[in-house]
């Protein structure tokens, strides 16, 4: 479906890899599929993982091969371990000050030996130029080992893919609702719904109205857009 997802091991993904590391799920494959920017900012990642079971369920059917989930919550715990044994540094970019402190709390009680910035941009649906340069100010005077990125997809996929070059960091991962996952402000569903692949029940019985079009309009789009992949690639081998 046009889409490279990474089938490596996660644990390399914290180990020194540099550039964007992206996720990619089956609601972020039907909006880019609508927004041209979105769909050149994935593209452009140099690392896409699969954040979701229809993802892998699309590797196995279009692709026979099989490959793991990674949620972005499981990036992010899996870098912030390796910034910790390092005592390496990071940069929270996103969400609210209340979040952003309880993430930097968080961080201090957990993993001590990460340095730990942060900043919350206005929430608007775009920024203006001067906003833009302060955020890229602040970071690049942190200059962080990671970039975590949090407002949302697919806004913070394409203000990474336009100012990825203006930023002083190895590594920027646009994450989303991790910033809320590990603030706790927003719970994660159980580890038994992860297993089950079906941790987004939980996530759409306490959001439904936020959530509902991901999985009632995106998701049957997604499966029909992998069917008729599926249908096209046997034909042409006929």
């Amino acid at each position: 479906m046009g889409y490279d997802v990474y089938t490596g091991p996660a644990d390399y993904l914290a180990d020194g890899v540099k550039g964007v590391i992206a996720t990619l799920n089956p609601h972020s494959l039907i909006i880019a599929g609508k927004d041209g920017r979105f769909r050149e900012a994935l593209m452009a990642a140099d690392i896409l993982i699969p954040d979701g079971t229809g993802i892998q369920l699309a590797a196995r059917v279009l692709k026979g091969r099989k490959i793991e989930k990674l949620a972005g919550s499981d990036l992010h715990e899996l870098i912030i371990k390796t910034l910790d044994k390092r005592g390496g540094s990071c940069f929270y970019l996103g969400a609210s000050e209340e979040t952003l402190n309880r993430i930097r709390e968080r961080m201090a009680r957990e993993h001590p030996g990460v340095r730990a910035g942060s900043f919350s941009p206005p929430f608007r649906d775009a920024f203006t130029a001067a906003e833009n340069d302060a955020m890229i100010s602040m970071v690049n005077a942190f200059s962080p080992d990671v970039l975590f990125v949090g407002m949302t997809a697919p806004k913070q996929e394409k203000w990474v893919h336009e100012h990825r070059v203006k930023l002083n960091t190895p590594l920027i991962c646009p994450v989303g609702a991790v910033f809320d996952f590990y603030a706790g402000t927003v719970k994660r569903p159980g580890k038994i719904w992860i297993r089950l692949g079906l941790e987004w029940l939980p996530r759409l019985v306490r959001e439904p109205r936020r959530l509902w079009k991901r999985n009632f309009i995106s998701t049957p789009l997604f499966l029909w857009c992998v069917f008729t992949e599926m249908l096209r690639r046997r034909n042409r081998r006929l």
